[in-house]
């Protein structure tokens, strides 16, 4: 079957058509994951050749890095302004548990997991996934620490418990891509393990 002539695409400045790659990018990772990011996908979405794609974004690795960047960042400053309104560390932490865990952010999900794999052949992406997991340590760290000095939390090595946390989410999180375990209850099991991470009574961030 004959396909249609594709229309002669609009002209447009360098810059314009700069953003029109970069924000279909981001679209089509956050709508099929990273895997769909492609030449042809790209040129499908804004309806034009492959070869005007590849005129301006060369480098389809660097791209894939840059989208999941933009993807991640705008997770992280979306969190981070969600914390900045709670009186406490502790309201902090439950919102944070809460927020990640609750099955709103699987888009942001299935990006992180391909990015895992794909980053073992792609220098650029996993530099930037390097980047963006201590940038999310550096979030969970700074609310374990600011309950250290408040004495809502106990741990000699807020680092490391923020580590362990991100592992954990990590793990439920994709778990629950493939509908393994109750994933109604990745909330509080994260919860009860923290507290006792942190010297809390049980129930502090669940409110079991």
């Amino acid at each position: 079957m004959s396909r249609p002539p594709r229309k002669k695409a609009a002209r447009k400045s360098p810059g314009e058509r700069a953003a029109e790659i970069t924000d279909a990018a981001r679209d089509l990772a956050r709508e099929q994951g990273l895997t769909a990011v492609t030449l042809r996908g790209i040129a499908a979405r804004i309806d034009v050749a492959p070869a005007l794609v590849a005129h301006y974004e060369p480098n389809m690795d660097a791209l894939i890095a840059a989208t999941f960047a933009t993807i991640v960042a705008a997770e992280i400053e979306e969190v981070d302004e969600l914390l900045a309104s709670l009186p406490t560390p502790t309201a902090r932490m439950a919102a944070l548990i809460d927020t990640l865990l609750d099955g709103t952010r699987d888009d942001v999900t299935v990006v992180w997991v391909e990015a895992w794999g794909l980053g073992r052949r792609n220098d650029a992406l996993a530099a930037s996934v390097r980047e963006q997991m201590d940038a999310w340590q550096e979030v969970v760290q700074g609310v374990i620490e600011a309950g250290v000095a408040s004495g809502e939390f106990e741990t000699p090595d807020a680092a490391s418990v923020a580590w362990q946390l991100l592992g954990m989410i990590d793990g439920l999180n994709a778990q629950a891509l493939v509908r393994w375990g109750d994933a109604r209850a990745r909330g509080s099991l994260i919860g009860h393990a923290l507290e006792g991470m942190l010297g809390m009574r049980r129930g502090a961030l669940t409110g079991a």
